[in-house]
């Protein structure tokens, strides 16, 4: 199924993203580099949203409002994900094993949550272990 690009669907997508992000133990949110939405754990960074509107200010109005979503994923799955269609390496992040959903992505909102759930797991994991263990005191 492929993600609509309209700003409707956007919105909902960017709602049903915080609303999973945010009840996960140890999530913040925040805007790093002056326009990308950032949830961390344990101020580790596991997703950032970005629409085109912010990257491309002369976008043409229904690519400007795509919705950009960066994630972790394994190393075993990198180029797994990499290979499929509207999923490249995240810029700047692609050497930890970071994939952007661009615009053309054709991954099911609920395969979007999933991995954006699977990126908190993988960022957790590599938390120290007093930090793993506060946050499972919380969960």
């Amino acid at each position: 199924m492929t993600r609509p690009m309209n700003q409707t669907a956007n919105t909902r997508l960017r709602t049903a993203i915080a609303q999973l992000a945010l009840q996960l133990p140890g999530v913040s949110s925040d805007i790093k580099w002056g326009s990308v939405l950032v949830y961390s754990v344990a101020n580790k960074m596991f997703c950032c949203l970005t629409s085109d509107t912010e990257i491309n200010a002369e976008a043409e109005s229904a690519a400007r409002n795509a919705l950009r979503i960066s994630v972790k994923v394994s190393p075993e799955r990198f180029l797994e994900w990499t290979d499929q269609p509207g999923i490249i390496p995240a810029p700047y992040l692609a050497k930890h094993h970071w994939v952007s959903l661009e615009p053309a992505c054709t991954l099911s909102q609920a395969d979007v949550l999933n991995m954006i759930e699977q990126s908190y797991r993988l960022v957790r994991a590599k938390l120290p272990r007093k930090t793993q263990a506060a946050l499972a005191a919380t969960s």
